[in-house]
């Protein structure tokens, strides 16, 4: 079947896949030298040339917009040697078909399940062997339109017979487990597989071409074909995922099964990890709508928290919101909120959907009519939750829902004043087991800084020991070196610093702040680039900070402190700070 005959065809063979294996140990090899390593989505680089931009400008948009599919696979490290194992059978899978002319094994029917697929227990476990072949598939098609800008024919073709292989095993493997293809997508198959087989064809023609003028001719045909093979490869994919959630979704609206609906539910939210595009596509679908169908319905108590967390993943785009306030979520959200027959876990949930559609980095706020109606009632719930809760991430979700709730309505402020949240949010500080990351004292302190524009907040805070921990949050470090650690701790020394700015127009929290030896601490992160870990944002808020305590406490400050720090002009002191670094290196 590889047409090969008798003893010298299989020779030919046995010889092509020892060639395979040597292949794979380099790459092995390759590997654990790297270590660990970072998988990238391949993307054209920004800032190309004029020739470059007018070269490949379909490509990089069809691949732009598929790598929204796969950006949550940009960013994944694991162990070298674990990432060559499962990627292993994808690349000789295509190695064997490019040695064998293209032409796939043929396989018994008991042995398909095994051979082809290398997880094939769920919907999600399908889904995601999808997402890697389509990630292999446009890092591909990114590399070929690389190479071609520097007419590189020979990479260029043997790049695109591996394309050519991927696309059809990934057709293959989607029809083995999908129960279902539509009319349209097997005409896209078809267009596809075609259009792969005639790059593969016309590069072919390239390679064997030695003439520059007749390759200079023909590269203009090839980069629209690679942009072709491009769109519908982008447009198959948007197809396949659309399909699938559309199936999803049709199960946890037909199904009065809580296994049937909890399997789908986790399928679901699987997908929506995948990225914003993903997200998108299950909002246009309705996803959104059928979730909170789920939590209107008692018999699903029990799916209340996994319901919750996938929508909270859905709202992250606009498409969801605009769905959210289409079917009333806010009141629902709000009724599960202060039903307190409702575990802690779902309260946590319905905390960081909060959480997620308050965000102030979202652009999009036509659903905060809504909530503002009901805004009482989520503050005053938000602020119980998190004095009862029993975890550092069930505080974490209930004061990140308060944190964004501060930062577009003062009236929410002055509701915490009434509830006693300041007190409550300062006792669990002082709790170790509750307040246990620098994650969580980002939004302590995002409330205390937006609360103490309020007059009657400094004496909140100064009975409830407040001065202290602010003074302790100008010395936050990260302890892994985490980059989004490292970026909470600084975002923890900036607000603790414009929190004591804001708060020492009052002479007793000035006092209070001047007796802790605040200034000192201040003047060092000025100082210090290292300190701040050469933050400017917490350069500024340090110096702002500073100023108003020199007002209240002049003494507190040696000569040179007050002539190079407070004297001059705010920016000239943050120049002369921030050139202190340059003159030290």
């Amino acid at each position: 079947k590889a047409n090969c005959q008798g003893g010298k065809g299989i020779r030919v063979l046995a010889l092509s896949l020892w060639g395979i294996w040597e292949q794979s140990q380099r790459q092995a090899q390759y590997y654990c030298c790297l270590g660990y390593h970072t998988l990238l989505i391949a993307s054209l680089p920004e800032g190309a040339s004029a020739q470059n931009a007018g070269l490949l400008p379909c490509v990089r948009v069809y691949l732009s917009s598929f790598s929204l599919i796969v950006s949550h696979m940009h960013l994944i490290q694991v162990d070298s040697v674990q990432r060559w194992m499962e990627d292993l059978k994808l690349m000789t899978d295509c190695e064997c078909m490019c040695i064998l002319q293209s032409k796939p094994i043929s396989i018994e029917k008991d042995e398909q399940n095994e051979l082809i697929l290398s997880s094939q227990y769920s919907t999600c476990n399908n889904l995601q062997l999808l997402l890697k072949r389509a990630w292999i598939i446009s890092t591909e098609l990114t590399r070929i339109a690389q190479k071609l800008e520097k007419n590189r024919w020979q990479r260029v073709h043997s790049m695109t017979v591996r394309v050519n292989c991927h696309v059809r095993s990934m057709i293959n493997e989607y029809n083995t487990f999908t129960r279902s293809s539509s009319e349209e997508m097997h005409q896209l198959e078809k267009l596809l597989i075609d259009k792969c087989s005639e790059f593969t064809a016309f590069t072919e023609r390239c390679v064997q071409t030695e003439d520059e003028q007749m390759l200079r001719s023909m590269k203009s045909c090839v980069n629209e074909t690679l942009t072709t093979v491009a769109q519908y490869f982008g447009q198959l994919i948007e197809l396949v995922f659309t399909h699938e959630a559309q199936n999803l979704l049709r199960q946890i609206d037909l199904s009065d099964s809580v296994y049937i609906t909890e399997s789908a539910i986790n399928s679901l939210f699987s997908l929506t990890q995948e990225g914003a595009h993903l997200c998108r596509i299950i909002a246009k679908e309705g996803g959104v709508v059928a979730l909170f169908k789920i939590c209107r319905q008692d018999c699903f108590r029990c799916l209340y928290p996994q319901t919750l967390r996938t929508l909270a993943s859905i709202c992250c785009v606009e498409e969801g919101m605009h769905q959210l306030e289409k079917v009333d979520g806010i009141l629902c959200l709000t009724d599960i909120l202060t039903d307190n027959t409702h575990s802690e876990a779902t309260h946590a949930e319905a905390a960081a959907v909060i959480a997620q559609i308050t965000s102030p980095h979202l652009t999009f706020t036509q659903h905060l009519s809504s909530f503002l109606e009901n805004m009482e009632e989520i503050v005053t719930a938000l602020v119980k939750l998190c004095q009862e809760a029993s975890s550092g991430e069930v505080f974490l979700l209930a004061s990140a829902a308060l944190a964004n709730i501060t930062f577009f309505d003062t009236m929410a402020c002055e509701m915490l004043l009434q509830l006693n949240a300041m007190k409550i949010l300062l006792a669990a500080c002082s709790d170790k087991r509750i307040v246990d990351t620098p994650y969580s004292r980002d939004q302590v302190v995002t409330i205390m800084a937006n609360m103490s524009v309020l007059d009657q907040c400094a004496s909140e805070i100064i009975q409830g020991n407040g001065i202290q921990l602010l003074m302790e949050m100008l010395f936050e470090k990260s302890s892994s070196g985490n980059t989004a650690e490292v970026a909470a701790c600084e975002r923890v020394q900036q607000k603790s610093a414009v929190t004591l700015a804001r708060l020492s127009r009052d002479p007793e929290v000035a006092d209070a702040a001047v007796k802790l030896s605040c200034i000192p601490r201040l003047i060092k992160l000025c100082r210090s680039p290292t300190e701040r870990n050469n933050s400017d944002s917490v350069l500024v808020a340090c110096l702002a900070a500073l100023r108003r305590l020199a007002v209240m406490s002049p003494d507190g400050l040696e000569d040179s402190d007050f002539q190079q720090l407070v004297k001059p002009r705010l920016v000239d002191s943050f120049l002369l700070c921030t050139n202190m670094e340059e003159s030290f290196v």
